[in-house]
């Protein structure tokens, strides 16, 4: 015969539950402190939004950090290039000058090349003056060397290798190297002479 089970000893469902769900601990109806009595709840049971600000509006958003802004920008290296022009502008009139052209002239050209591959490399932004400098410079550099040509040239045409012969062989006789220079003398005025002079 079967004793009646005593409920008490049976062993229950572990995984049922007794008694009602754990709830907020404002309970259900009841709303937190700061809320007006009929706030409406949250879309869970048992939450609430964020309480009301003064004045009804919403709250202003956070402001970004500025911070420093974007870096400004690197300012042009064109300072070769402006040289290269005024070297090669200066280097025209000094072709009359012994080497004076033909310096400039070299200095426009390599100043001109150096400020080409800064603007080329975007360094610079005057590529078409640095180029420019190297024209001019080129073009005082062939001057001055056809001007030293014609120096040279009018120099030995007119005697004047006759008259370094002739002060070398003077030495330091000082009378020797003054009638030296009156015979060049001579035969430049007669060389132009002759030159100046119309052929019938």
């Amino acid at each position: 015969m079967t004793e009646p089970s005593d409920p008490a000893a049976t062993p229950q469902n572990p995984t049922e539950t007794s008694g009602p769900a754990p709830s907020s601990p404002y309970g259900t109806g009841t709303p937190p402190p700061g809320y007006p009595p009929n706030y409406a709840a949250g879309p869970y049971p048992g939450t609430y939004p964020p309480p009301p600000t003064p004045g009804g509006y919403p709250p202003a958003p956070p402001q970004p950090y500025a911070g420093y802004g974007a870096p400004m920008p690197a300012a042009p290296k064109n300072g070769l290039g402006i040289a290269a022009l005024i070297l090669g502008l200066l280097s025209l009139p000094a072709v009359f000058s012994v080497v004076g052209g033909f310096a400039l002239g070299i200095l426009a050209v390599i100043l001109g090349f150096v400020g080409y591959r800064r603007a080329r490399s975007g360094a610079a932004t005057n590529g078409g003056m640095a180029i420019a400098g190297v024209v001019l410079g080129i073009l005082g550099i062939l001057v001055s060397a056809v001007m030293i040509a014609v120096g040279v040239w009018g120099f030995n045409k007119f005697g004047g290798r006759d008259l370094m012969d002739c002060l070398r062989d003077a030495g330091n006789d000082t009378s020797a190297q003054q009638q030296c220079q009156e015979e060049f003398r001579g035969n430049l005025e007669n060389q132009l002479s002759i030159t100046l002079t119309p052929t019938p």
